[in-house]
């Protein structure tokens, strides 16, 4: 008996209306080869609105393709431009943006409400470390069972743990139940540059 092969998903195109398919009568002509244009044309051509017919007969004659770059306005804005190459451009530029966003991190730090003072040094070495590597940290304290009667002292000990930490971040906000746990959120100190 043969497998079925599962069907893979398909993978959304952004589409863009081209020459023809352009519906709008008029169109805001941009970009940055109005002199070519301007030689077809047999006239001096600027940025401006212009009919949807003249500017794909421009087009048309420079090999080129009327591109609308944006269809909401009003008139829809076009350019004058290689398709190809404006999609290569887009997807350039879209690339360069999302390795430029920085991916935020979050190192959690579990404490109990009865944690000793070598457990505590020992995770305020460890969120030390996360802060200067530009990690957020989320302290919380966890109350298991009967242990959600010493709120005070979980209370006590992330405020305590915050202030050990002003040279290195800042909390969000001040500590807050969540079900079982007490939560505080620390950010990294933005670094000067020199």
């Amino acid at each position: 008996m043969r497998k079925r092969r599962r069907p893979q998903p398909i993978k959304k195109k952004e589409y863009f209306n081209v020459n023809e398919k352009i519906h709008a009568r008029r169109i805001r002509l941009v970009g940055d080869n109005f002199e070519q244009i301007s030689e077809v044309a047999g006239k001096t051509i600027e940025t401006g609105i212009h009919s949807t017919s003249d500017a794909v007969y421009w087009a048309k004659q420079m090999e080129l393709d009327l591109v609308e770059i944006s269809p909401n306005a009003d008139p829809p804005v076009a350019k004058i431009i290689d398709y190809n190459k404006f999609l290569y451009l887009r997807k350039k530029k879209e690339k360069e943006i999302k390795s430029k966003t920085a991916k935020t991190v979050i190192k959690e730090i579990r404490f109990g409400p009865n944690t000793d003072e070598h457990d505590f040094e020992f995770k305020l070495k460890h969120a030390k470390k996360f802060l200067e590597e530009g990690a957020k940290v989320k302290a919380y304290v966890h109350f298991r069972g009967r242990t959600i009667v010493y709120k005070d002292r979980g209370q006590l000990l992330l405020l305590r743990f915050i202030n050990e930490l002003v040279e290195f971040g800042g909390a969000e906000a001040l500590p807050k139940m969540e079900g079982r746990r007490m939560i505080v959120m620390i950010s990294p100190l933005k670094k000067k540059k020199k």
